[in-house]
Formats: C-alpha cells, sequence, structure tokens
C-alpha cells in the first residue's frame, strides 16, 4: 500500500486521452495542475447535487440522482463455471454507466471479478506447465489427467486484478470515457487521514469526469470477521463488497446505490419457494417478516448481507436498489431503468407511503371480487340501484366537484372543445346515468351462474357450461367521470372487482363519484371490490400483475391503447386502437337519409370513437345535386374536408389531400373518397378502416345485404348512424369500451363481455377407465335443455 492508504491506478493515462486530455505520465497521486479537464463540454448538463442527509423517499425521485454507486456482485461479474468473466454482461452494465456518465452524473463502481479472472489465469498456467512436465518426463505423446490444486483465493485477487482493470478500461474507452482504479481495505476507512486521503482522491477524479472502479485489495485483506458490524451509522466493517459499496456510498454522500445480484431482489421468502414474493419496496421496519435463503452460487456475501449494508446505507442518507444484473432480458437497461424511476428489484425507502401499494391494491381486489361474485343477484343489483339513487341525491356534490375540473381545464387551455364537453357533467347526464345503471341492475339477475350449456355424458354424468366473473378488471380511462360510475356498475353486475385509473383533468369529479361507488358497496359490505390507482406509474405496474389482473381495458385515445398493449406483460388488454369509422353512400341511396345520417355520424359528437372519419361517395353521385348537398351540408357545420387520392383526381381544385386514409381526426374534419361500387367500398374500408363501425346508406336491399354480410367490422349498419355504436343504444345499460378484436367480446361489450365460462360435471364415482373398450360404460353426449336439471 502506498503511503496514503490506498493504490490508486490511472488507466491509460499515458500520452493524450480523448477525454481527459493528459499530455503526461502521472504517478498514482499525482493529482495536480497538469490533469485538466475539458469542463465546458457538459457545462450545459442541469443535474446538481442535493443536499446529502436524506435519502430519496419514491422511485421517481432517483431520476434526480447526481452521484451513485453500481455495486456489481460475483455472481454478476463471473461466468457460470466461476473461472472468468462474463464478457457479455459486463459491456451491456458498462454502456449503460457510460451514458449516464455522459448525461452529467456522477458514476462509481465497486466491482467483484479479479478473483474469479485470477482463478481462470492460474488455472491456465498451472495446467499448461504441468502438461510440459509431463511430455518432458514420460518421453511419450501419452499424458495423464492433470488435476488441478485448490487456488488461494488471495493468490488469485493478486493475479487478477490488472486484469480485470485492463478490461474495464478497455470497454469504457469504446465510450471516450476514462477510469481509475482504486483498491482499499477496512484500515482505510478506519482511519481518518487514511479515509480523508480517500474521499479527497475520489472527489478529484468524480470532478475530472473520470469514473473511479473500486474493490477491496483481495490480495492483502484479512479473513472475513464475525458478524459484529452494522451497529450503527458510524460503524461497519469492510468484510465484502456489499459493505464496501454502503461504507464508500455514504462516506461520498452518494444519492443512490445500486447494488446487482443474481435475483431479481428482495423476496419475503427465498427465491423459489412456494410463497416467495418479489418486494418492491422496503422500509426498515420490516426486517421481521423477512426470511433469507441461502449464498450465490460465488461471494462471500448474501441477501442477508446486502439488506444489512443497504439499510446502513439508507440510515445515512443514500438511496438503495437490489436488482437482478443476470437476467439476460433486463441486463441491458437494468441500471438506466433503476434511475428513471421504473419498477425493477427492490426499493429501499425510510418513507412508508400513508396508502397501500398497487401489489396490495390487486390482492384486495382479488379477494373481494370472490366476495362480490358469491353475493346474491338480489344484493348485486341492490349496491347498483343505490349507485344509481346516489347520483341524483348527490348531484350538487357531484357538480360542485366537476365545476372546479372544468375551470382548471378551461384555465389550462389544454384541452379542446370536444374533450372539454367530454368532462363536463351536467343534471340531464347524471339522471341519464342513473336509468342507464338500472338497466344494469336489472341484467345483473342472470348474469353469474346462467346455464349455456347442458350435456348428458353418460348415465348419472352431467356436464355443465355456466357463466362466471372474469376476476379482476383494470380500465384506464380518460378525460370522462361518467365513465366511472358506469364501469363500477357493470362490475358489480358481472362480479367482477374493478380498479380504475381516470384522468387526472377529472380527478375531483372522480373522487367524489369513487366515494359514492364505495358506499353503495357497503352496503353489503364489500367497499374495496371497486378502487381507484392513483398514477400512470402505477398503472405501468399493475400492467405486469399478471398473476392479479385478468384483463385491462383502456377507454381514450388510440394512443392510449397502444401504451397499454405495450405495456401489459401477458394480461388481455380489450379495447380498439382506433376509431376509423366509415360511411358509404351508395348509389341508391336517399338524399335525405344521406344528409341526416353524415351529419350525425360526423357532427353529433367527432371526438367519439364512432365519429365518421371518411366519407365514401360512389362515383355516379359526383357532379349531382347529391353531393352539392352533401357538400354543403359539410361546410355549414364547419367540417374540413381532406380529398383522398382519386377523389382529388377528379377536381381541378381540390381540398387538401389527406396524409393518410388511415386517420383519426376526432375533430371537425374527415376524409373524402370514392369508390365505383359498394364491393369496393368494402375493400377499402377492409384496407384502411379499423374495424369499429361501418355504415351503407342505400336503398337496394340487396347491396345493403352484401355489405352487412361481407364487412368483418364490430357494428355494421344499414341506414343508420354510426353514433348508435354504443353500450346505453344497444341497451346494454352503459358499456366499459367497444372492442375491435376478434376474441371473447367484440363491439360494446356490456355486462356479457365482462363474463367468462366454467364447467361443472357431477358424476356418481366415473372414470375414464369405464369407458375404454374393457370398460362397462358409453357415451351417450345428448344436448339437454338448459332449464333441465335432471341427473338420471
Amino acid at each position: 500500500m502506498s503511503s496514503h492508504g490506498i493504490d490508486v491506478l490511472f488507466t491509460s493515462l499515458a500520452e493524450s486521452h480523448p477525454i481527459c486530455g493528459l499530455k503526461t505520465t502521472l504517478h498514482p497521486l499525482s493529482l495536480c495542475g497538469d490533469l485538466l479537464l475539458p469542463f465546458e463540454t457538459f457545462s450545459f448538463l442541469a443535474l446538481q447535487s442535493r443536499v446529502h442527509g436524506s435519502s430519496f423517499a419514491h422511485r421517481g425521485e432517483l431520476r434526480h440522482a447526481k452521484r451513485i454507486v453500481v455495486k456489481l456482485g460475483s455472481a454478476v461479474v463471473t461466468r457460470g463455471d466461476e473461472c472468468g468473466l462474463a464478457l457479455g454482461r459486463l459491456a451491456s452494465i458498462v454502456e449503460q454507466v457510460a451514458v449516464l456518465q455522459n448525461q452529467g452524473r456522477e458514476m462509481m463502481i465497486v466491482t467483484s471479478g479479479a478473483v474469479a479472472f485470477g482463478k481462470q489465469r492460474l488455472r491456465h498456467e498451472i495446467l499448461l506447465s504441468q502438461s510440459v512436465r509431463q511430455a518432458l518426463h514420460s518421453g511419450n505423446n501419452q499424458l495423464k489427467d492433470v488435476s488441478v490444486p485448490v487456488l488461494e483465493a488471495r493468490a488469485c485477487a493478486a493475479a487478477g486484478q490488472s486484469g480485470l482493470m485492463a478490461l474495464y478500461e478497455a470497454m469504457f474507452t469504446q465510450y471516450s470515457t476514462c477510469t481509475a482504479q482504486v483498491l482499499v481495505t477496512n484500515l482505510d476507512f478506519h482511519d481518518d487521514e487514511k479515509r480523508q486521503n480517500l474521499n479527497s482522491t475520489l472527489q478529484e477524479l468524480l470532478r475530472m469526469n473520470i469514473v473511479p472502479i473500486i474493490n477491496t485489495n483481495d490480495a492483502v485483506v484479512p479473513p472475513p470477521e464475525p458478524d459484529s458490524d452494522l451497529q450503527g451509522v458510524n460503524i461497519i466493517s469492510i468484510k465484502d463488497n456489499d459493505s464496501l459499496a454502503a461504507r464508500l456510498a455514504v462516506e461520498m454522500k452518494a444519492d443512490l446505490l445500486i447494488t446487482l445480484s443474481d435475483v431479481e431482489g428482495l423476496y419475503n421468502n427465498p427465491p423459489g419457494t412456494d410463497d416467495a414474493k418479489l418486494i418492491d419496496t422496503f422500509y426498515p421496519g420490516d426486517q421481521q417478516s423477512i426470511t433469507y435463503g441461502t449464498k450465490s452460487r460465488v461471494g462471500i456475501g448474501g441477501m442477508e448481507a446486502k439488506v444489512k449494508a443497504a439499510l446502513w446505507a439508507l440510515q445515512g442518507g443514500t438511496s438503495v436498489v437490489i436488482a437482478n444484473g443476470t437476467n439476460p432480458k433486463v441486463t441491458g437497461h437494468v441500471i438506466t431503468d433503476i434511475v428513471e424511476g421504473k419498477k425493477v428489484g427492490t426499493f429501499f425507502s425510510e418513507i412508508k407511503p400513508a396508502g397501500p401499494s398497487v401489489e396490495e391494491q390487486a390482492e384486495l381486489a382479488q379477494s373481494l371480487g370472490r366476495v362480490l361474485s358469491s353475493l346474491q343477484p338480489d344484493q348485486r343489483r341492490d349496491i347498483i340501484c343505490r349507485l344509481a339513487e346516489l347520483l341524483t341525491e348527490r348531484k350538487e356534490e357531484i357538480l360542485a366537484a366537476n365545476k372546479m375540473d372544468m375551470e382548471m381545464a378551461v384555465s389550462a387551455g389544454v384541452l379542446p372543445p370536444a374533450m372539454l364537453s367530454r368532462l363536463s357533467l351536467t343534471p340531464a347526464k347524471l339522471n341519464g346515468l342513473s336509468i342507464g345503471l338500472r338497466q344494469i341492475a336489472m341484467a345483473a339477475q342472470d348474469s353469474i351462474g346462467r346455464v349455456l350449456r347442458r350435456t348428458m355424458v353418460a348415465n348419472n354424468l352431467q356436464l355443465e357450461q355456466i357463466t362466471v366473473p372474469i376476476g379482476v378488471l383494470l380500465v384506464i380511462f380518460e378525460a370522462r367521470p361518467d365513465c366511472l360510475p358506469q364501469v363500477s356498475a357493470l362490475a358489480i353486475a358481472s362480479g367482477n372487482a374493478v380498479l380504475l385509473k381516470g384522468g387526472k383533468e377529472a380527478a375531483n369529479t372522480n373522487r367524489v363519484l369513487h366515494q359514492l361507488a364505495q358506499e353503495a358497496l357497503s352496503v353489503h359490505g364489500v367497499r374495496e371490490a371497486v378502487q381507484m390507482v392513483s398514477t400512470r406509474e402505477d398503472v405501468a405496474d399493475l400492467c405486469r400483475l399478471d398473476k392479479m389482473v385478468d384483463l385491462i381495458i383502456p377507454r381514450g385515445s388510440s394512443q392510449l391503447v397502444r401504451d397499454i398493449q405495450r405495456a401489459t406483460k401477458g394480461i388481455p388488454v380489450l379495447g380498439h386502437s382506433e376509431g376509423i369509422c366509415h360511411v358509404y353512400v351508395d348509389a341508391d341511396a336517399s338524399i335525405d337519409k344521406v344528409i341526416k345520417i353524415v351529419r350525425d355520424s360526423k357532427c353529433d359528437y367527432p371526438a367519439a370513437c364512432n365519429a365518421m372519419e371518411t366519407l365514401l361517395i360512389h362515383r355516379s353521385i359526383l357532379k349531382t345535386p347529391l353531393f352539392d348537398q352533401i357538400i354543403d351540408m359539410l361546410r355549414s357545420e364547419q367540417v374540413k374536408i381532406h380529398a383522398g387520392p382519386r377523389f382529388a383526381s377528379y377536381l381541378t381544385f381540390s381540398p387538401s389531400e389527406t396524409r393518410s386514409l388511415r386517420t383519426e381526426f376526432g375533430e371537425l374534419e374527415c376524409c373524402l373518397e370514392v369508390v365505383d361500387s359498394m364491393q369496393e367500398a368494402v375493400d377499402h374500408i377492409h384496407k384502411y378502416g379499423s374495424s369499429h363501425t361501418d355504415v351503407i346508406i342505400t336503398e337496394n336491399q340487396e347491396t345493403a345485404e352484401g355489405f352487412l354480410q361481407q364487412l368483418d367490422s364490430a357494428c355494421v349498419f344499414w341506414n343508420a348512424s354510426s353514433r348508435f355504436a354504443d353500450g346505453y343504444r344497444f341497451g346494454l345499460g352503459a358499456e366499459v369500451g367497444i372492442s375491435t378484436a376478434r376474441i371473447h367480446a367484440r363491439g360494446p361489450v356490456g355486462l356479457e363481455g365482462l363474463l367468462s365460462t366454467k364447467w361443472i360435471l357431477r358424476g356418481d364415482g366415473h372414470t375414464v377407465a369405464d369407458f375404454s373398450e374393457q370398460g362397462v360404460m358409453e357415451y351417450i353426449h345428448e344436448n339437454l335443455p338448459v332449464g333441465q336439471r335432471d341427473r338420471n
């Protein structure tokens, strides 16, 4: 060791370095004016060091971390055979550290791997020397089996340190990032002078935009001490890299310590056991609820050591995340994901949130959903009727909350008029909601347990298929508060628990409506069967809970639906990505019907997903009075027309040509295109539509029936506005959304779309062997009336 108590070895400081700009070769500790850094190259970065002393309370705050320590465990750095390094894995980690460093953050790495690297090197040398000696003494080419003696760890570390550092240097050089090696021992932290020297050296390295690569000096370190450390903030012995990383993070006032291991994070029980559950956020008071398993295949720590070190660092003001650094699916972005605040691994926090976590919400919903489904039909009907009553009894409270939301939205000036209309609630809207809820209540009488099919499989062996709830629903809706009571009522009627996430624009209205829904549910003790989710981050977390959430229903823009479809992990998504609805005006169309239907389809509510976006005109209608009336009507309604390619070709001066025939305008705009026949209209819709709702206007029944049968959309109408594609207008009471999928529900999804099925078989000691060639029974497979329950 040097007189300063540590060895600091700069890598590649001879000659000029692309980042460091060095012109001379420096002594390990000669941090003098010869080392100049072009600070102007990153003076634009906005990251500022925060006042150290308290850790971040929430994951979302991690994106503000300026100084970060990344600890790489032995299982992360080494190969599975423990001889040599996992080069691909290490390269992806280096890339992420370099990216964060180039963002203006101060990155430090605490690494294992010297022992494994040295073990590989020494094994090779021993095998080579033994082979040569055998060849010299045996006098023939037949060599005996060569055995490798047990290698002492400190010798391996001594042989591997230089190679490990050279590897880091080569990898970081690819990103024009300079590195320096720092070897420490326990004495360097317990001796005040040495600790100050270490701190000063690391501070200077960070100031010069250099990434320190830190490791215990395993070539001279004594054997691990007994568990006598971690007794307080000022006492922690350096007996493994977990404790080293924690001590270093606190000493350097780091904002964040990321500990990468070979497990996803901290579990309440040993990973792999039946009851093991990954803990998203760990609080100091939760220590007694953890059962630790065995240590990893390499290294001298273990999860218990990591947790102790993490809590010690947390107490010292450094936030900590323990995550998996070996999973090939996430290794390439695990560090950057953590810094972005994504839910990766286990986050250690001193502040416990007031409300439940999303996992706890989902578990509670799952439990109460089963209770809700077991209620009698009359009890579920009572809950929905009570909610309908509350909408009228408490309308002043609802409207007052909605007024606050509307004033804030108007003041912000962000929402277009159509969205403001959707956000607004009126006494008439509340009355309509109450009527729709009562319709749903009546349908709840015959939802769960309804027999769909009954079959006599054999004598005294009867099979039934019955309706059952799906389970737990996650419904996301944008600035449309009337969705909340509708979706709640449909979920209650179908026996499903539901987690709701409304748009922030309707926060006050949603809060009141949710309180009313829970008040109605309290009538039969299932208050938490309907819960609100607070943030977008919560939604992202729920999208990964495929063991708790059974169906996701996004209601809103096509972008919202696509975002949810990308975020979900194994959970079905029921919805439509776009609402590109067509109205085709046939050659045999009635003038009056055309004008009424086109106006209503486009102008009644332009922002709705069932509004017309493309108007298809039969070519024979061009240059006729009907065509002129259509154009005049659209202009009077201030609808902006975009010409399709073919329509534009007929005109000398045409409207602006549409950018795409697959456009969902959502405003008073539409595309107008020309076709030669009904068949061409069908082909056009199949190519450019979204399988939502499409309309034909014609007096020719044969043409209409061909359109209705050939077109593959969720809703296909003849001489009726596209705006009829709605659960309430279909008599479903309400809808949770409109689905364009071809599996499960399609079109407006009401009560029936929220039900699944299960099979019930009632027998009397039957076995499959009874029906074999040597058996005594035969299959009957006789379909029975669904109302009949005869077991004989």
